[in-house]
């Protein structure tokens, strides 16, 4: 992202960007990770190849593809691409972003929306906006908001003892331990672990611990890395149990999720 347009005062109400990385063979493996930085303008991107991870103070959003994020302006964040990339981006001043939450979110994109950004993309550099361009702008923000929020989000718990074990499966996604036996490792009641979970993510170990294991699965299948190997990481005793839960979140087996892009 152009920092001048991402910082830009003045100009246009909306800028529209569209990128394409996948005939650069230094994107095609592995993972790129971009310093932690902040916009003037707010920013919608979403991504129609490859895997976004988006990392703020309150938690991780992924961005796989055929969905769009939302940073509000002045919202610190951390990047990581995975995969060859290829998307678009709107950038909105402070006063256009007003409609849109308060808060770093992923939501469904349409093809109303992505019609609307191939319009606006062919603006060029321009001062102001024009009066139908004005019009277009309010359909798309219309649009955005109108989509339901994804539950693509990591919460991040504050408490040091949660943050140990949250860090531990970092380093170890596959490992299997029971909430009783991290409990015991972090220094807590089974109980007490619960409960801060609950209080500090909005949800049970369980369903922290699935929903960091997709994050993980989408990362490795963006990368090329085989349904069995992702399996295998992520500790799952078959292959198709993995296949299961992977389903049941995203409606089609892992094999299928980067092709049908």
């Amino acid at each position: 992202m152009p920092q001048d347009q991402s910082e830009q005062r003045d100009g246009p109400e909306l800028i529209v960007q569209w990128g394409d990385t996948r005939a650069d063979t230094e994107f095609q493996l592995g993972t790129r990770n971009y310093p932690s930085h902040r916009h003037y303008r707010g920013q919608i991107f979403c991504i129609e190849s490859g895997l976004m991870q988006v990392r703020t103070a309150s938690g991780t959003w992924l961005l796989p593809p055929r969905r769009a994020g939302w940073i509000p302006p002045g919202e610190e964040h951390q990047v990581s691409i995975s995969g060859a990339m290829s998307g678009w981006s709107i950038l909105l001043t402070p006063a256009a972003s007003a409609r849109l939450p308060s808060h770093p979110t992923v939501i469904g994109v349409t093809e109303i929306m992505r019609a609307l950004v191939r319009q606006a993309v062919t603006w060029g550099t321009q001062q102001s906006l024009t009066p139908p361009q004005q019009r277009v702008m309010a359909v798309l923000l219309d649009e955005l908001q109108q989509q339901p929020q994804m539950t693509l989000h990591i919460p991040m718990p504050q408490d040091r003892r949660l943050l140990r074990v949250t860090s531990a499966l970092a380093a170890a996604p596959g490992d299997g331990r029971s909430l009783a036996q991290w409990a015991a490792w972090a220094g807590l009641s089974t109980r007490t672990m619960s409960r801060l979970f609950q209080s500090e993510t909005g949800g049970s170990f369980g369903q922290w611990r699935e929903q960091f294991q997709l994050a993980v699965a989408l990362e490795l299948l963006a990368q090329g890395k085989s349904v069995n190997a992702v399996s295998d990481t992520l500790g799952y005793a078959t292959t198709s149990n993995f296949i299961a839960m992977f389903k049941r979140h995203f409606g089609m087996p892992p094999g299928r999720y980067f092709r049908s892009e």
